[in-house]
């Protein structure tokens, strides 16, 4: 019988988180693509905000927790990508911007680091 060492299930956990991130950011760019093809204020770009203010919503509850590994600059410096991307995501509720490029350089940047 073979047996996992702490650090081996820590190891897999961490991984598993990080494959759970890719994928909702993966669907935050998805989402995101289809508003921009769109273009306006269509169904696509409620859909697509809507998700994408909760994902970032939930990865700034993570940043804050004080059990995250991440160093301090590292989640500082997160936070604030987040606040931009959810700030960027009223201005376009509120039709003062159609900047749903930008957010998606920016998550596809974040996702590409999760490796």
């Amino acid at each position: 019988m073979y047996q996992f060492s702490y650090a081996e299930i820590m190891e897999d956990g961490v991984a598993d988180a990080k494959e759970r991130e890719r994928q909702a950011l993966d669907r935050c760019i998805q989402l995101l693509s289809a508003a921009r093809e769109k273009k306006g204020y269509s169904r696509e770009a409620i859909e697509a905000l809507f998700y994408t203010r909760r994902v970032w919503i939930r990865l700034i509850e993570d940043l804050q927790n004080p059990e995250n590994q991440l160093g301090d600059e590292v989640r500082a410096n997160l936070i604030s990508i987040a606040i931009w991307i959810l700030k960027e995501c009223d201005r376009i509720r509120k039709r003062e911007s159609e900047n749903f490029q930008g957010i998606i350089d920016v998550t596809t940047i974040i996702r590409d680091g999760l490796k």
